[in-house]
């Protein structure tokens, strides 16, 4: 099957319009999870540093939320931009998580007893998609932040709070769109199957997916992007090397966080060496590809230093020839009906020495 053409939201543009309120979004963000001590410790120097580097490189779209570092990253955003004017800037953040010094342990936040998160602040995440918890929770995120204002303000992760995320915490998003406290609302979340019902039943402006449309796991073609395509609504992708698996599909691999299976590092094995045959690194491949689908606005990476942010906005250079993309759709890697990219990808990024 031929590439399916791609429309203005996935020519490159460098950025696209989401919303009704003027909002337009940079096709390359910075996902700041890492940021926040995501499986290892960050120190603050380094966060701030590569915030800014990102600012300098032209990358004017940052994504955060409480949950990462407890409050850390947030902090770390709003010190590396201090200085920058708030209009140069598209901030997103996220509400149905407050942190509070007696939270319980979340367990869906831990590993083979092992936190995903290290060295954060004693308070830690307590669920609440009330519409009074989710306006809190975008007050205590804009102290952190040392803002006024966020651009883009999401649900997170209420898969097991869909009755709640789909009321209340939504009156309270769409009641904050109305006012104009934020320019567009939506869900962030690494599964899809809540994620198409908020998009089906309520009025979200974009959506945001973790790990779900990726060189190695297209499961949001099923459902998720169908139904943001009916409903108008945007997606931004994150989680694109699935945890790091498709940078490196060692034995000791992770996948969604956690020690990969046996047949996920095999299928990435398989994906990387068709790359190889092409000299085309595995990860180049894996950033591009999401950027051909033309429900897709924008494309987060999640550096967590100055030198894996010029890695990866190096991987964006890449050009990659059609033959390897038609070699993946011939072993069955890739479905025949996905997008793929066609020609150099323009960004609208100026990368900067050091």
């Amino acid at each position: 099957m031929p590439n399916t053409p791609r429309d203005t939201a996935a020519t490159g543009t460098p950025r696209v319009e989401i919303g009704q309120h003027g909002l337009r979004l940079p096709r390359i963000g910075l996902g700041t999870a890492s940021l926040g001590n995501l499986l290892g410790a960050v120190t603050d120097e380094q966060a701030v540093d590569t915030i800014r580097h990102a600012r300098d490189c032209g990358i004017g779209y940052v994504d955060t939320a409480p949950l990462y570092g407890h409050g850390l990253a947030e902090r770390r955003v709003g010190s590396a931009l201090r200085d920058t004017p708030r209009e140069d800037l598209v901030i997103s953040s996220k509400a149905g998580r407050l942190l509070r010094a007696d939270a319980p342990r979340d367990e869906s936040q831990y590993a083979d007893g092992k936190p995903f998160y290290t060295d954060v602040p004693a308070a830690g995440p307590v669920w609440d998609f009330t519409y009074d918890g989710v306006r809190t929770s975008l007050a205590e995120s804009l102290d952190r932040l040392d803002m006024d204002c966020v651009d883009i303000l999401h649900l997170h992760d209420p898969d097991d709070h869909y009755k709640q995320a789909s009321s209340t915490a939504y009156a309270a998003l769409r009641d904050l769109r109305a006012e104009g406290t934020v320019k567009a609302i939506g869900a962030g979340m690494n599964r899809t199957a809540v994620l198409t019902r908020l998009v089906e039943n309520c009025d979200l402006d974009v959506v945001l997916l973790a790990g779900r449309y990726t060189l190695l796991d297209q499961s949001a073609m099923a459902d998720l992007l169908p139904a943001c395509r009916e409903h108008g609504t945007k997606v931004v992708v994150g989680g694109v090397f699935n945890s790091g698996i498709l940078v490196d599909p060692s034995p000791q691999a992770r996948y969604d966080y956690v020690p990969a299976e046996p047949v996920v590092i095999e299928k990435a094995a398989r994906i990387q060496a068709v790359c190889d045959r092409y000299d085309v690194p595995l990860a180049a491949a894996a950033l591009q590809f999401p950027l051909a689908h033309p429900q897709i606005v924008s494309v987060l990476v999640g550096a967590r230093s100055v030198a894996e942010l010029d890695m990866d906005l190096g991987l964006l250079e890449v050009v990659i020839p059609d033959g390897l993309w038609h070699d993946l759709r011939a072993s069955g890697l890739l479905p025949e009906d996905v997008p793929v990219p066609s020609g150099p990808l323009a960004t609208g990024l100026e990368r900067t020495a050091r």
